[in-house]
């Protein structure tokens, strides 16, 4: 499983790689329905940055969506900032006199909310860049590129595929829908494998693994069954062009919505050795046209481009 990418946020990227269209229509609609709160669309902050200097009307409007946004959910963290910390000050004027569990709880979940509320209004309102800008997690939106009519173009979608006609529940059903098997490309996954494939450019992954697992030791040694979460970069750095499925999913009196999942396959030896059982498929470059016009080959010469993927060595460590 792709628990969590480090990706290529910025649209621009891929215009500037691919001489991509970008479907400011898509981009446009995203911002619109998480400000009018239509959606709970997550974006990474990095794809929000890359309207902070707008140049046509369309990309104007956007960052007057985001910047509308922005202002109301600073509003509204610190209210809630201004909440926990009388919260925070009650409980400790009960515990100066006496010590009660409810008192310490209500510390310890005020604290808590005060450090992470003033870390979302500090990432609301930086400005200088960050890796983390750019991580995604299951359920947030991600630039991927797509063919269509010959020519690449770069849309907005979430990470983590409802495919067209399935019900909405199944986000909740199968929350695991933001990867796709490679071994069930052809169950599942036969709506979109041969028909909508995409691309997501990625520096990092990271996964989540059992510590006894990363340590080669018995589950017995540890007190609890615990996760570590690791990183995994290629040793030369390189950009890994990941293979991806996508659907858009339509219901009348519903937006639609635009999603995808990363195909993944048994791991290479080194990241099996670290303790986990997938990885995301880089295709080659020379691949990616190929592989976003399915419809003019067969499966096999599908199957041929992920079988014919990037191979670089992955190094890991233990995620900050």
């Amino acid at each position: 499983m792709c628990y969590s990418a480090q990706i290529y946020a910025d649209y621009r990227k891929f215009v500037r790689m691919f001489g991509a269209v970008v479907d400011i229509q898509e981009f446009a609609h995203l911002f619109f329905e998480r400000t009018e709160g239509v959606s709970k669309a997550k974006v990474p902050k990095a794809m929000e940055d890359a309207f902070g200097q707008p140049e046509t009307p369309a990309e104007r409007e956007i960052k007057t969506l985001i910047d509308r946004f922005n202002s109301d959910l600073t509003a509204t963290l610190e209210q809630d900032l201004f909440k926990q910390r009388k919260r925070l000050a009650d409980a400790e004027r009960i515990l100066q006199s006496r010590a009660t569990r409810a008192a310490s709880e209500s510390q310890r979940i005020a604290t808590d909310k005060i450090e992470t509320a003033l870390r979302r209004i500090e990432d609301v309102n930086r400005t200088e860049s960050k890796p983390r800008d750019s991580r995604i997690f299951p359920g947030y939106y991600a630039p991927v590129l797509v063919m269509e009519n010959g020519e690449y173009v770069v849309r907005p979608m979430r990470y983590q595929c409802r495919i067209a006609g399935k019900p909405a529940d199944y986000d909740v059903k199968f929350p695991g829908t933001y990867n796709a098997r490679r071994d069930n490309l052809e169950g599942f996954w036969k709506p979109c494998f041969g028909h909508t494939h995409g691309v997501m450019l990625v520096e990092v992954f990271y996964e989540n693994v059992k510590k006894a697992k990363m340590e080669g030791t018995l589950r017995e040694t540890h007190s609890k069954d615990e996760n570590v979460v690791l990183e995994f970069r290629p040793s030369n750095r390189q950009l890994m062009h990941v293979a991806c499925l996508w659907s858009r999913w339509s219901k009348p009196g519903e937006p639609d919505l635009l999603s995808f999942a990363a195909i993944t396959d048994e791991p290479p030896p080194e990241i099996e050795a670290a303790g986990h059982d997938r990885c995301i498929i880089p295709i080659k470059p020379e691949n990616i046209e190929a592989w976003l016009n399915p419809s003019a080959s067969s499966l096999e010469a599908m199957y041929a481009i992920l079988d014919d993927k990037d191979r670089p060595y992955y190094e890991h460590k233990l995620a900050a």
